[in-house]
């Protein structure tokens, strides 16, 4: 069975808990709060036939890159969010993709998943769970 194509443009339209997050990541109390405020959109790109993903997440404030394909383990450089490196894999759960960050901070990770024109991410940490949901752009 095929696994689903995430390539669009999404913007984000909820966000629950991302000061709670931010805060198990150690970002200081004024990066939190300009954080939280600001209403990012990815841009992925999916080649489904090879699991090579590229995602963009930009705002107006920093932008964060991450190039991988799914299934194989890389060195994530997490400077733009809170300095630090971990190993990360990407892999399939069902048509979800589940993100495991290997590094200081336990039980990293996030899931994306899409629901019919919303992307779904549930981003994780030392038990800490923040959600944001997109919507593709027409």
């Amino acid at each position: 069975m095929s696994k689903p194509d995430y390539s669009g443009t999404f913007h984000m339209v909820e966000q629950d808990n991302m000061d709670s997050y931010l805060a198990a990541l150690d970002i200081n109390f004024a990066l939190r709060k300009i954080v939280c405020l600001l209403k990012p959109s990815k841009e992925i790109v999916h080649d489904p036939a090879t699991g090579a993903m590229k995602i963009r997440t930009l705002t107006t404030f920093k932008n964060f890159h991450m190039d991988f394909t799914i299934g194989k383990e890389f060195t994530e450089d997490l400077g733009p969010v809170d300095g630090r490196t971990c190993q990360t894999t990407v892999s399939w759960e069902g048509d979800n993709l589940l993100c495991q960050q290997k590094g200081e901070k336990e039980g990293r990770g996030w899931t994306h998943w899409l629901e019919g024109d919303k992307l779904h991410l549930e981003m994780r940490v030392e038990g800490v769970v923040a959600k944001q949901v997109f919507k593709k752009a027409v």
